[in-house]
């Protein structure tokens, strides 16, 4: 069976760090483009960051620009999604996505057929 399982979300503090890891199981990621996507109440969602399937370029919403970094452990078969510095305006359901038709990973969810389940992250004093 071809799934994600998402965890790491969670209630932080603006300025905070969190940690949301995506393991996948039934398919090797690193043969995937994979992206992180959000989102938050009442908008659209969102595409956070990606990363091409060989791992050689990534790419960052300008909202999140140099506060968040996408990773990947190939021998875990996991990615990351490292969030540090938060803000209010961070908080939205979290999602990890791959997709196994193109190595060449955007922001736009076209293309991404496999999904996590979604994990909260709220960021609140």
């Amino acid at each position: 069976q071809l799934q994600l399982v998402e965890s790491g979300g969670g209630l932080v503090q603006p300025g905070g760090s969190l940690r949301l890891s995506c393991a996948a199981s039934g398919f090797t990621l690193n043969d995937y483009a994979i992206a992180w996507f959000r989102q938050a109440p009442g908008k659209g969602r969102e595409g956070v960051s990606c990363m091409n399937g060989d791992g050689g370029k990534t790419d960052y919403a300008d909202s999140v620009k140099d506060r968040f970094t996408i990773s990947r452990d190939t021998a875990r078969n996991t990615m990351y999604l490292q969030m540090d510095s938060l803000k209010p305006e961070d908080t939205a359901v979290y999602y990890c996505a791959a997709n196994p038709l193109d190595k060449i990973a955007t922001l736009n969810d076209f293309g991404y057929d496999y999904w996590g389940q979604g994990t909260q992250v709220t960021v609140s004093s």
